[in-house]
């Protein structure tokens, strides 16, 4: 996908983490996009406090959301766009959905699982790795996190 329709799908996903903030959940979104059509499959933010559900992260939110209107568990090919790098658990998820690619926006030095932490994708029991793509609009989605986080404290 071209660098302007990356933008655009975090820009969108950056609206769903702003809609996360006001539900006092922890600004983050996601959206699952088809390279092919350009087509908007599923998408969410963070929900663990609201379902209360510890997985109900934006991209496992928004696989489950995929999943359900594809039918089908593996979601091969399509594109996650997610405003932060992808924790373990997350990254675990995309790579049994098969997810193609990922783009995030802002690192995660703490609980970050792709170019942080146990790096994820490069493990040997990796099933399946996406191309990675990241810091589109890091600076906004980190900023977002940080006055969010912020205010809490």
């Amino acid at each position: 996908m071209s660098a302007a329709i990356d933008l655009e799908m975090m820009q969108r996903a950056m609206g769903l983490a702003r809609a996360a903030a006001e539900a006092g959940e922890a600004p983050i979104g996601a959206v699952l996009v088809d390279p092919a059509t350009g087509e908007v499959v599923a998408e969410a933010h963070n929900q663990p406090i609201g379902l209360n559900d510890p997985t109900a992260h934006a991209e496992v939110l928004a696989m489950r959301a995929a999943g359900v209107k594809l039918g089908n568990y593996r979601l091969t090919g399509l594109t996650l766009y997610v405003t932060l790098e992808p924790c373990a658990m997350c990254a675990g998820a995309i790579s049994h959905a098969r997810i193609g690619r990922v783009v995030y926006g802002a690192d995660d030095a703490k609980g970050g699982a792709v170019a942080h932490g146990p790096r994820f994708f490069e493990q040997p029991t990796c099933h399946s790795r996406p191309q990675v793509s990241s810091g589109v609009m890091a600076g906004e989605a980190s900023s977002l996190l940080k006055e969010f986080f912020r205010a809490r404290r």
